[in-house]
């Protein structure tokens, strides 16, 4: 089998270990890759070798844990023991007596900054795209390589904390800044003569925390600045997370008793919070759907196969609002030339101007450079006329959501558009298949759905229509990929997946203001559940006004279809009634709540007169029910999209609530919270739920017959 690290002794005594994991596109730490350095290691202690490089083969210098080993983990003696032997090796490595330098080629996260942070010394490429980092927080875990103890020792506790509690990245000019990289190198050639070099001028190196006398920068735990920041680290974790995500207290626990221990006692404590984090069910949620199921999205699983890859090199996009403005600024971004247009020119010069001060911004904080800035901006066409949409391999419409406006923008666009062109809605709601009658190739005709801000969201949802060939899926697909973002497929059907599933959420916390449920009750509750933001400030920010829109829009279109019995969902009334008194959401400042309050005119506050509209009930239900109910109306809704064959995989359907209206991630998504549960219970409970509150909350056939058989969701598309 080949070696996972490459072993090579120069003439100068240096001895330069690459990793280059075989079978694999990045380094992952697991066994292969440590019995490597624990080579690598036993060859330092030849009297002819003077010191160690440790670099990679690969793009990548390390990318982190093999969790593929992680998730066959089933007792927590497991992930201790895998810990500690990780640091067995780690800790050999850096005491042997001679210099070990990592020279950082790329990105360095998790494990792989770990095992760097094991070396005397670490010099990158100075190489603004590169990231180092501990993102196990992400999937609900801890540094377990020693990497909360060596940071606590090398940056001090609160920047110690900020790393792992934040599970932020850093290039490498921010990480020397930090002391975290001793120092940045040009290029390849360079930054191995430097670490050769640091060796030379080193050649009895150690780790600061193994030198006599050594003292935690800042203080350690008992220290009087650092026991008032630890006073009220926990409370600003518990009121960020109510208490959902454990890995926080766990990585808080580790660094403030391993900043009361010595190093190797220090270690072991890290290691057993490592293995408590490691066997939580909120740790198999996330690593399930935000690695194996995000990465496998975005491998291709749900494009057409047998289809060559494709590019785009030419976007138009039919509306320079905040949508498409945004759309055209990452499509730029990603270097695709575009043509933005709109009614007049003044509006399409205030779709670029969008560009124009995202860009600003990035240059004000140092994020880029003019030179990059103009180069974009110019990649930005804004005008009105759709000749200038001959040539353009995809073309996006983002206009009002109405089908008149869309069909019209169709038309005009397609008259000019090559036969090989792909024609793209950007509709939150309505069908796909509706608005390809206006096409006149409903075959490349297909809905892109952004999200918004479309310049920070990450998902796009890519919707088949019913005459939607496979050629123009696998372009969409292609090209959500091109500029960065994530796709899912679904099918056409009313509202989709995500809008209709998001906005049961929303419409359920209204549903309970009407019941008489107190609105603070409702918003903590959405809070409690792991959503971004509350239902009623959610509603604010959408807008009244649209969603009443949307709405009657959807019911002229159920009426055409001879659905007139169609009920309304009971919380349509309430947005009506403040639609009436004037209080369409946050843009008109007056909504659920009263905006721009506080003396700083930032603020928010509920509205005093809800009171009066819904007063509350004197006997207020559990938190715990509040919470069921805006969970449980999420989930059940992703199931019937399952039932119905909108969604075409449960993956689709987890990374879709995640990152498209930030259904909790601790759950793993709307349907792995089905799962997690397990279907008998969440029939139970759903069930329990329709009793007291309506038929909405009526389990899902889908979820029945998995009760009934104990076959995975996933066998519903199958």
């Amino acid at each position: 089998m080949d070696k996972a690290v490459d072993l090579q002794l120069g003439e100068d005594g240096v001895l330069v270990a690459t990793m280059d994991l075989p079978g694999r596109p990045m380094n992952v730490v697991g066994e292969a890759l440590l019995q490597g350095i624990a080579a690598a290691c036993e060859r330092l202690a030849d009297p002819a070798v003077k010191g160690l490089v440790l670099t990679s083969a690969k793009s990548d210098f390390c990318a982190g844990g093999d969790l593929d080993r992680m998730c066959r983990w089933t007792r927590p003696q497991e992930p201790f023991e895998a810990s500690m032997a990780m640091k067995k090796i780690l800790r050999a490595l850096e005491t042997q007596g001679k210099p070990v330098v990592a020279a950082i080629n790329g990105h360095a996260l998790g494990g792989g900054l770990e095992i760097a942070l094991a070396c005397h010394a670490r010099i990158a490429l100075d190489d603004a795209q590169i990231k180092l980092g501990q993102p196990e927080v992400k999937l609900g875990l801890l540094p377990g390589g020693g990497g909360t103890q060596r940071l606590l020792r090398l940056l001090g506790i609160e920047q110690a904390l900020r790393f792992c509690l934040e599970g932020a990245d850093i290039a490498p000019p921010k990480a020397q800044e930090l002391g975290l990289v001793s120092a940045l190198a040009g290029d390849r050639a360079e930054l191995m003569a430097m670490a050769r070099a640091w060796i030379a001028a080193n050649p009895k190196a150690a780790q600061p925390w193994d030198r006599p006398r050594f003292r935690i920068p800042g203080g350690d735990s008992r220290s009087p600045a650092v026991v008032q920041m630890l006073a009220i680290a926990p409370s600003i974790a518990a009121a960020r997370s109510f208490g959902n995500y454990p890995a926080l207290t766990h990585i808080m626990s580790s660094i403030f008793e391993g900043g009361l221990l010595e190093f190797d006692a220090a270690c072991t404590i890290e290691s057993r919070y490592f293995a408590a984090c490691a066997m939580t069910q909120e740790a198999r949620n996330m690593i399930g759907t935000l690695w194996f199921e995000l990465n496998a999205i975005k491998k291709g699983t749900s494009r057409p196969a047998g289809i060559e890859r494709s590019r785009v090199t030419r976007v138009g996009v039919l509306g320079a609002g905040m949508m498409g403005a945004a759309i055209a600024y990452v499509a730029a971004r990603a270097g695709i030339d575009v043509v933005l247009l709109d009614r007049t020119q003044e509006l399409a010069d205030r779709g670029k101007a969008y560009s124009q001060g995202l860009l600003d911004k990035a240059l004000a904080k140092g994020r880029s450079t003019p030179a990059r800035r103009d180069a974009l901006l110019a990649r930005i066409d804004a005008g009105t006329d759709h000749a200038r949409l001959a040539g353009c391999e995809l073309v996006i419409e983002a206009v009002f959501e109405d089908r008149a406006v869309k069909a019209e923008v169709t038309r005009r666009a397609e008259a000019v558009l090559g036969s090989e062109a792909v024609f793209a809605s950007n509709t939150s709601t309505l069908p796909i298949g509706s608005l390809a009658q206006a096409s006149i190739r409903p075959e490349s005709f297909i809905g892109l759905h952004f999200f918004s801000p479309a310049d920070k969201m990450p998902l796009v949802e890519i919707i088949v229509g019913a005459r939607t060939d496979e050629r123009t899926l696998a372009r969409a697909f292609d090209f959500v990929l091109q500029i960065g973002k994530t796709p899912i497929v679904v099918n056409d059907q009313r509202g989709f997946y995500t809008s209709r599933v998001f906005s049961t959420y929303v419409m359920e916390g209204i549903a309970m203001l009407a019941e008489g449920v107190h609105p603070r009750s409702i918003e903590v509750a959405g809070l409690q559940a792991g959503m971004p933001m509350p239902p009623l400030a959610l509603q604010d920010e959408l807008s009244l006004s649209l969603t009443l829109h949307i709405a009657e829009q959807t019911r002229k279109d159920l009426l055409a279809e001879g659905r007139a019995d169609a009920a309304e969902h009971p919380a349509l009334a309430v947005v009506r009634r403040l639609c009436e008194q004037g209080r369409v959401g946050r843009k008109a400042g007056r909504g659920f709540y009263d905006w721009g309050v506080g003396e700083d005119g930032r603020q928010k506050q509920l509205w005093s007169g809800l009171a009066d509209l819904y007063p509350p009930a004197r006997a207020q239900p559990p938190q715990q029910e509040l919470i069921d109910r805006l969970l449980f109306v999420q989930a059940n809704e992703a199931v019937r999209c399952l039932d119905e064959g909108v969604l075409r995989s449960v993956a689709d359907g987890n990374v879709g609530s995640i990152f498209g209206w930030g259904f909790p991630p601790f759950h793993g998504g709307a349907l792995q919270f089905v799962s997690a549960m397990g279907a008998a219970a969440f029939v139970r409970r759903a069930g329990a739920l329709a009793a007291s509150h309506g038929a909405r909350f009526a389990p899902a056939a889908g979820v029945v017959r998995a009760a009934q058989t104990g076959a995975p969701l996933q066998a519903l598309v199958e």
